[in-house]
């Protein structure tokens, strides 16, 4: 299995079957990724959450590569109110897909779409797919139920923002880390905006001393896990 970080909360995992999961792939409209909507393919699109640098160019991915939606219910909804094909999810609940299994989690954010449609609660979301457990936190703030979110389920890759100001800032997802006990902790949305500019290796180096590993993807970086 092979996850690709193309920068803020944007990821493709490709499985061992080939199938591709891309999660929030706001691209085309993004300063820091190194690549355009028409670089990327997907068989499903897992949305956390509504705003626009969240969805960003799901619409014409999905529309090209003919990608199923995956998120919450009122965020599927709105994807299928577009002609889009939908599996509508919810916090909580959990479900089988050809490439592993897909759990919701609670984040605490918003979720409005760019045209002002309610998107349903924001959420984070764990993927198990061979064998591994990635957690994508989504865009949140720390809470303490990441704790029972680790016990319950033992992540392997914790995704995690640590841009501040619209999320969790370095201190904070340090603790996140240190509640949820991921073998690894990889940093994101960050050094897109001014107003986002975190050092994520001042966030490896606070998670490195907590005994964990972290791992410090590059813009357009793809790793086997």
């Amino acid at each position: 299995m092979k996850l690709r970080y193309f920068s803020h909360s944007a990821f493709q995992i490709t499985a061992k079957s080939n199938k591709k999961i891309l999660i929030d792939p706001f691209l085309d409209d993004n300063p820091t990724s190194p690549v355009k909507s028409d670089d990327v393919s997907a068989d499903y699109i897992i949305l956390t959450h509504a705003h626009g640098d969240h969805i960003g160019d799901a619409f014409k991915i999905a529309k090209r590569c003919n990608s199923l939606f995956i998120c919450v219910n009122e965020l599927a909804n709105y994807c299928s109110g577009k002609g889009f094909n939908a599996h509508n999810m919810h916090i909580g609940g959990g479900h089988n897909f050809d490439f592993g299994r897909i759990k919701f989690t609670i984040a605490h954010h918003g979720s409005l779409t760019p045209d002002n449609q309610y998107g349903g609660e924001p959420s984070g979301v764990i993927l198990s797919i061979d064998g591994k457990n990635i957690y994508h936190t989504g865009d949140t703030g720390l809470f303490y139920d990441m704790k029972l979110i680790g016990e319950m389920t033992p992540i392997d890759y914790m995704l995690l923002p640590i841009g501040d100001n619209f999320t969790m800032g370095i201190t904070d997802a340090v603790k996140a880390v240190e509640l949820t006990n991921p073998k690894t902790a990889i940093p994101m949305h960050y050094k897109t905006f001014p107003v986002i500019n975190a050092d994520p290796n001042e966030f490896k180096d606070k998670v490195e001393k907590l005994g964990k590993k972290s791992i410090v993807m590059e813009f357009g970086q793809e790793i086997e896990l």
